[in-house]
């Protein structure tokens, strides 16, 4: 395996020397921060009136919470921390209150996220030889841009296509030898599954590579994903507070994402207590800029839980791994008292070889209590449409589910390609208890 760096002096740093980086720019960033109206309130109330009230990043971490709740409240300038002249792009993210947060970016700041991305893909193991198709959404969401720019730093021909029109995907990959694309995990299943309705043999294709992120999938996604394929899959983390995509990313060792701590300031912390937890303990990841200038966040709660990788990576990276993203804090669902998390699910069901590409979760009231159906499309390989078979691939399902989520759920099989297949992020979960 031959190891290849995009800034090696960088992504090896020593570690003592990593944190005097951190520390610096730490000091900084709440400098930057102190100039919006937000921070300088919110870190006021704690004694903080400036970067040198951080005397070490063991002070950092009495600072307060940033939340996107803040983000919103902060709509639509209150965080941008430079002159409105010196911000040359907007990136929002919507979410349920229709109150999108606000990324501000200097040329400066795209020029940093650029070179994280950079990192990213020559980790990978791609070249300038590569042609790479990006499958992801341009515009607001940061997807598409963030690896178009980085893949063209690094010399890669880009076909900057975006997210859906499938027949178009598969045209432009034979057409132009795609080798690597950058996609949703759902959508990068919906496609393989229209080879044959194309009229493209998986033989046509150059195809080697998948960048996938933009919504969290399990281990047996990837796996499912790379054999159906015959590909290697990289996980890519990012989300728009902080950039987007190239935040972490895997390198050909595929044992979790290097978080570019130079960038960035990684914590784990219990959701609940905001309490550290310690390296291969689950909680919430917290994520502090370092050198965006525009719009500085401190300690912001991504709401996604993971954990960090304790040693280090085989490649010499000396950044910290994080592992892949195992859920979301308010992804959580209570059925009938019961914890769950949709990631559970994912892990039991996609073990299955009888098991297609696409499944949904749907919650509902049935009476006082609560009912859970998981919906799952049969391979299609295997479907005959023989009822025998048919529920016994159900009472498997259900009996593997119990085992693993405690509470009993129906299942309901359906022929492959009849559940909404989706371009983008994938909508696993219908909720209608709140509409009742």
């Amino acid at each position: 395996m031959e190891i290849n760096y995009w800034n090696k002096a960088v992504e090896t740093m020593d570690r003592e020397q990593l944190q005097m980086h951190q520390l610096k720019h730490l000091q900084d960033t709440v400098d930057s921060a102190m100039k919006t109206s937000f921070y300088k309130k919110r870190l006021g109330k704690v004694g903080i009136t400036s970067g040198r009230d951080i005397k070490s990043l063991d002070d950092f971490k009495k600072l307060p919470f940033t939340s996107k709740d803040d983000l919103r409240e902060c709509y639509p300038n209150a965080l941008l921390a430079v002159s409105k002249d010196e911000a040359v792009r907007i990136h929002t993210s919507s979410g349920t209150t229709g109150v999108p947060t606000v990324i501000y970016h200097t040329q400066e700041d795209l020029d940093h996220w650029t070179e994280l991305v950079c990192r990213g893909i020559v980790s990978s193991g791609c070249t300038r030889n590569d042609v790479f198709q990006n499958m992801m959404t341009y515009g607001m969401f940061t997807g598409g841009l963030g690896l178009h720019y980085g893949a063209e730093r690094v010399g890669m021909t880009v076909i900057p296509i975006g997210g859906g029109n499938t027949m178009r995907q598969l045209k432009l990959m034979k057409d132009f030898n795609t080798t690597v694309i950058h996609i949703t995990p759902s959508y990068c299943l919906h496609v393989h599954e229209k080879l044959a309705e194309a009229g493209v043999a998986r033989e046509s294709l150059s195809l080697k590579k998948a960048f996938c992120g933009g919504e969290p999938h399990t281990e047996n996604i990837r796996k499912k994903i790379e054999e159906i394929w015959g590909i290697d899959v990289y996980n890519c983390y990012g989300m728009s507070e902080m950039n987007g995509p190239g935040v972490g990313f895997e390198c050909l060792c595929k044992t979790g994402l290097h978080i570019w701590e130079d960038n960035y300031i990684l914590e784990i912390v219990d959701p609940q207590s905001g309490r550290e937890m310690e390296d291969g303990e689950q909680g919430e990841v917290v994520l502090t800029t370092l050198l965006r200038k525009a719009t500085p966040l401190i300690r912001y709660r991504s709401r996604d839980l993971a954990h960090v990788i304790p040693g280090r990576c085989e490649c010499g990276r000396t950044h910290r791994r994080m592992s892949r993203i195992m859920g979301r804090c308010d992804d959580m669902l209570i059925i009938n008292g019961v914890n769950i998390y949709p990631s559970q699910i994912e892990e039991v069901i996609m073990k299955m070889p009888e098991v297609g590409n696409n499944y949904q979760i749907l919650v509902e009231k049935n009476g006082t209590l609560d009912k859970l159906t998981i919906k799952v499309e049969i391979y299609s390989k295997i479907f005959t449409g023989e009822i025998s078979a048919i529920e016994a691939l159900k009472h498997k399902i259900v009996e593997n589910l119990k085992a693993n989520i405690i509470i009993n759920p129906v299942v309901e099989l359906h022929e492959p390609g009849s559940l909404p297949a989706f371009e983008g992020k994938a909508k696993r979960v219908v909720d209608n208890r709140t509409s009742i």
